[in-house]
């Protein structure tokens, strides 16, 4: 359905006609939620104020009161997604000391997470707002800040690995962030064209072929018990010809 670029601030009657007004057990992070679902699984512009009313069980007056414009909706929708579904990004990038784990982690947990029967396919950062008309340019960056987010995340934690000696010294971390990046947006595609989880895992495998090779990280030094040799070597006697 065609969206509404704003909800009306003039719904009270259709309010009456409709009888929807605030539920009377009105739950804030539910309604959140269920819009979230909505705009994750048909965008912003083929979200209408209809499919809004219909899923918040809201009149448009009570909407606009609640949560403003559709786009402040979708920017707290936004928001909810960040939160609790996303929130497996950061632990994976956590999950593993070792730089290459965490990622293979991340892979694994992306492809279950973009499969899930419980909430539309894909990702709702990386499907949305790639092509949207001039008059939602803001939507539009919001969500090119939201990647731009994810990618700073993955390059924090290659940096770490650089540190740590887990990846070679001269990685290019921002340029493999972006290449993880892309990965993950391409898989969520795939999810919503109807991949399986096995497949994605695959093709998460495949990415990680071009993890840069552990041989020439800077090798870490090993603990050592012993103490450190306090005496000079002795010199080594000249040999007699």
């Amino acid at each position: 359905m065609v969206a509404k670029s704003a909800i009306s601030a003039t719904g009270g009657n259709a309010d009456a006609r409709r009888g929807r007004g605030r539920p009377p057990k009105f739950d804030r992070d539910v309604a959140l939620r269920e819009a979230m679902k909505l705009f994750w699984e048909h965008g912003f512009e083929g979200t209408s104020t209809d499919d809004l009313e219909a899923a918040l069980k809201m009149g448009p007056s009570s909407i606009l009161n609640s949560f403003g414009s559709k786009e402040q909706l979708y920017a707290l929708a936004i928001e909810t997604y960040m939160g609790e579904p996303t929130k497996y990004f950061v632990d994976m990038l956590n999950s593993s000391p070792d730089t290459r784990q965490a990622f293979e982690n991340l892979v694994n947990a992306a492809a279950e997470e973009f499969t899930r029967s419980n909430h539309p396919t894909g990702c709702m950062i990386s499907l949305a707002g790639t092509h949207m008309s001039a008059a939602y340019e803001s939507i539009r960056a919001l969500l090119a800040a939201q990647r731009a987010l994810s990618e700073r995340l993955l390059a924090d934690r290659l940096r770490r690995g650089v540190s740590q000696g887990d990846l070679p010294a001269d990685t290019n971390v921002e340029e493999l962030a972006s290449f993880f990046g892309t990965v993950f947006r391409g898989m969520a595609v795939q999810a919503r064209d109807g991949r399986s989880r096995a497949q994605l895992q695959a093709i998460g495998h495949l990415a990680m072929r071009a993890w840069p090779d552990a041989k020439q990280a800077l090798p870490k030094s090993p603990k050592s018990n012993r103490p450190p040799s306090l005496g000079r070597r002795r010199a080594r006697r000249p040999s007699s010809n």
